[in-house]
């Protein structure tokens, strides 16, 4: 067969060289089968090829590109050399192939000997000493493909995650990232998959069970294929992964069957789609494909991978160079003879200098060593919207689409793509369409409770409440269908000393659930295990007790509606005001008076404000009954005016709250704050066992909390309950205090009229949606709960499950008694009276002495004294009124010479 194939090549080429107008060109290419496959896809896409490079007559006019193509087995390294030397027999300008690593080096001895060109479009094992001077390698050099590897996992700051590799190769496109650690405190585990072994089942329940979700497979697009089909058995095809395959062929498998699995999947990509004239070039590709056999499993039908995609271009790259080669001739090489080919070096030169742009982008070949350097790589991240390339007999389908989120150049590094490009398509309203997620919750009242039904419920109609509505309110602007699931051990979540979790933070943990929708209070212990949204509802710690006893009023319980500082002011100023009194009426003459009005010329004069006739007045005035003593000067008035208005507010006040005081009944709390309860160990208190409560007594470094803690820790069987129904039935019913969430107890309160609120808050907090940590759900609920808040709907649903039938009225607060901040202003007042009357008190005197001094010459400061000293020593309230003394000129304190004056005149007048 293979000789009569020769024969037909030799016929073909005889044909051609008798036209005399066309030059035939000749390749060789080397190709290694599978079992399960007839024919290489190297093989194909070298055919491919150069029928297209013919078909255009533009690239090369008059030159015909024909081939010899040689199949072996794989690992058939001495087959490999026996075919190539056939090939250089017959004159060929290039060799192509093999792939594996072990023929390649068979070969390329061969080539370098005989100075062929040795075209390769694997990745090989990098030469030690560079003698392979005719060696080409159109894949991307392995050392930049490592650095771009590395720059994936800083792109999306990993932190911890595993690499899986296929073969020893992969450790060396990993070398950069394993050296990683140190200078990006990566956390790296590397695990090798079987050898021979396409069952990576075990493998992958281990990275399950440690909660890997960050995974790097390093292996062939064919083992990639196996992979994704063990992961989606192992249930690990969740948007929780996040896997990166480092083959270029990822684009190229068929990801239908994980259509809607949310898992988050990146790749690198070669090939330059974007371009029309490489979407034409795999359109025809695919139709020819789609015409001959079946393709392999695991590829999409009709897709071109980055293997045939190298191979066209390593097979356009000989007609590059050939349009500028001149006067070139092929010969015949003998093995045997090692008489290398004379254009061999120039015809090596022309490839190294050659630049074109092929399928997989522009192509520059580096001119020391041919390898490729500098290209540019698509990374690539899975979508579930659009459509992909991929053609069928009708045409295109729908399918996960790859969206180009950034390239990566092996000199320039990663340059992100347009966030338009990124998120293309992706809103928050239909980002969870047709996903059911796992919701897990506790029963607890108004949040979630059973629906009362004659008929038997099922699913989520078996529920109702707050946490009901909110996640049918998410669900409408999500787009999601939701599973409701109670936690199993009926606990919230908390932290033992082993560091292991429970309740539905555990499950969330362990991705049992997707969301976590419950009265579940965001903490700092909490956060560092999951993720939660931002809160619906903000509430803080409180203390639910019975409601106290009324108190029976005292004996003495008249004295209330007043405080004590207010009774002893009282006193005060009643003393005070009469001692002024006394004195002013002492001081001013307009209180003194003659007893006998029948008799003018009397000497005695008489005073009614004594010391005790002024404390009567005051007593009297403050008893709101009065005296028959009425003052009479302009300053024992001012004193006993605003004496009386100070009476009248004081006994107005006090009657005002005595009646509050009397209508009031006076409540009696053993407790009104936490620092109550912590001083105390006769109330009992304590919280849910495993709850945010508990937990924030248990971590609070307040001396306070730290003393309620010991108290409850040391108490555990009985201080701490299982859940809130259970705590809300000891309050009831027992001499117990629980600490619980405000919200909690506004409910119960608002049903059990014996329980309420003591004191305030102790912290404040806010429940919040919990979801697996890394999870994309976190951001869109968050989105959809502010739409929530702004629209009113959150308070909405809160007055829906928190209105109760409600309890009687209550007469407001208790009574207070008043105090100085409440009454304190009147004697302000008071004492402004006061100081007011004394200086009245000062000016009658001095008026009056002034009159009396009308019948002398001028007013004695001596007299004024005199009179002064009489009136405050006379206690008994009578006095003789004094009489006009004679002194000198200088004892005079006011002259008045007019009068005197118009005496002396009056004299003349009567003498004459």
């Amino acid at each position: 067969m293979e000789g009569r194939k020769r024969l037909f090549t030799c016929l073909l080429f005889a044909a051609q060289l008798c036209l005399g107008s066309t030059q035939v060109l000749r390749i060789g290419g080397i190709f290694e089968t599978r079992e399960s496959e007839l024919v290489s896809m190297d093989e194909l896409a070298f055919k491919f090829a150069v029928n297209n490079i013919n078909r255009n007559k533009t690239l090369m006019p008059n030159t015909t590109l024909t081939y010899d193509i040689q199949r072996i087995n794989l690992f058939d390294g001495f087959e490999a050399s026996r075919r190539v030397c056939d090939q250089l027999a017959l004159g060929v300008v290039a060799v192509f192939g093999p792939s594996h690593s072990s023929s390649v080096s068979a070969v390329q001895s061969i080539c370098n000997a005989l100075e062929v060109p040795h075209i390769q479009t694997r990745w090989k094992h990098p030469s030690v000493n560079n003698k392979d001077t005719f060696f080409i390698n159109l894949y991307p050099e392995y050392t930049a493909i490592a650095r771009a590897i590395l720059d994936v996992v800083t792109f999306f700051k990993w932190r911890k995650l595993t690499v899986v590799y296929e073969d020893s190769t992969g450790l060396m496109r990993m070398q950069e990232l394993i050296k990683a650690p140190a200078k990006l405190n990566l956390k790296i585990k590397i695990r090798q998959l079987t050898p021979g072994n396409q069952d990576a089942r075990p493998l992958l329940k281990e990275l399950k069970k440690d909660k890997e979700f960050f995974i790097i497979f390093d292996c062939s697009y064919r083992m990639a294929a196996e992979l994704l089909k063990q992961l989606s058995s192992m249930g690990m095809m969740t948007e929780y992964y996040h896997f990166f395959f480092t083959t270029l062929d990822l684009f190229a498998l068929d990801l239908e069957p994980y259509r809607y699995s949310g898992v988050n999947m990146t790749g690198f990509r070669l090939l330059n789609i974007d371009d029309p004239w490489v979407a034409s070039t795999m359109d025809k590709w695919a139709m020819e494909r789609l015409q001959g056999p079946k393709q392999e499993s695991g590829l999409m039908d009709g897709i071109m991978t980055t293997d045939a995609a190298l191979m066209y271009d390593a097979v356009f790259m000989v007609t590059v160079a050939s349009q500028r080669a001149t006067q070139m001739t092929v010969s015949s090489l003998q093995c045997h003879r090692h008489k290398p080919w004379r254009f061999g070096p120039r015809f090596m030169n022309l490839f190294k200098e050659a630049q074109w742009d092929g399928l997989t982008g522009h192509i520059v070949l580096n001119k020391t060593d041919g390898l490729r350097r500098d290209f540019d790589l698509d990374i690539i991240s899975l979508k579930e919207d659009g459509t992909a390339r991929g053609v069928m007999e009708g045409g295109s389908r729908l399918t996960k689409r790859w969206i180009k989120i950034a390239m990566w150049n092996s000199y320039r590094g990663m340059n992100l793509m347009e966030k338009s490009n990124r998120d293309k398509n992706n809103n928050v309203t239909d980002s969870l369409a047709n996903r059911t997620l796992i919701v897990t919750t506790i029963l607890e009242n108004p949040y979630v409770m059973y629906k009362k039904s004659d008929k038997e419920l099922v699913g989520n109609d078996r529920f109702e409440g707050y946490c009901l509505d909110l996640l049918k309110e998410l669900s409408n602007i999500l787009g999601f269908t939701y599973e409701v699931r109670l936690v199993a051990d009926g606990k919230y979540g908390a932290q033992n000393d082993k560091g292991e979790w429970n309740g539905m933070v555990r499950e969330l943990i362990d991705h049992v659930a997707d969301l976590a929708v419950a009265p579940l209070t965001i903490t700092y212990v909490r956060e560092k295990v999951i993720d939660f949204s931002k809160p619906f509802m903000t509430l803080g710690i409180s203390i639910l007790y019975r409601k106290p006893n009324g108190t029976n009023p005292g004996v003495f319980s008249f004295l209330n509606p007043l405080s004590p500082d207010i009774w002893m002011y009282v006193l005060l100023a009643c003393t005070g005001v009469s001692c002024v009194l006394f004195v002013i009426a002492r001081f001013t003459p307009y209180e003194w008076y003659n007893p006998h009005p029948c008799n003018p010329s009397s000497t005695l004069i008489q005073n009614n404000f004594t010391l005790l006739n002024s404390f009567w007045f005051g007593v009297g005035a403050l008893m709101r009954q009065g005296s028959e003593l009425m003052p009479k000067a302009l300053s024992t008035r001012i004193v006993g005016g605003i004496w009386w208005f100070f009476t009248l507010i004081i006994i107005s006040s006090y009657t005002a709250n005595l009646a509050a005081f009397l209508t009031v009944e006076r409540m009696d709390a053993p407790i009104d704050s936490a620092d109550d309860l912590a001083k105390q160990t006769r109330i009992e208190y304590g919280a849910v066992r495993d709850g945010s409560t508990m937990t924030f007594f248990k971590k609070s470094k307040i001396s306070t909390y730290e003393k309620m803690w010991a108290f409850m820790s040391s108490r555990k069987n009985t201080a701490l309950v299982k859940n809130n129904r259970e705590g809300i039935t000891r309050v009831l019913t027992t001499d117990y205090a629980m600490l619980m969430e405000s919200t909690s107890i506004e409910y119960i309160s608002q049903r059990n009229c014996n329980l309420t609120q003591i004191g305030g808050l102790i912290d404040s907090k806010g429940y919040g949606v919990g979801t697996p940590i890394g999870s994309p759900y976190r951001d869109k609920v968050t989105i959809a709960i502010l739409q929530l808040q702004e629209e009113g709907k959150l308070h909405m649903m809160k007055e829906k499950w928190w209105r109760g039938n409600g309890c009687p009225e209550e007469d407001n607060k208790e009574a207070n008694a008043l105090g100085v901040e409440n009454i304190g202003g009147i004697f302000i007042v008071l004492a402004a009276g006061l100081v007011l009357s004394v200086f009245v008190a000062i000016g009658e005197f001095i008026y009056k002495a002034r009159r009396n001094a009308d019948i002398e010459e001028c007013l004695s400061f001596n007299t004024m004294m005199e009179d002064l000293g009489i009136s405050l020593q006379c206690y008994k309230g009578i006095r003789r009124r004094s009489r006009p003394h004679s002194g000198g000129r200088s004892a005079c304190v006011f002259c008045q010479p007019k009068r005197s004056a118009k005496r002396e005149g009056a004299r003349r007048d009567s003498s004459t």
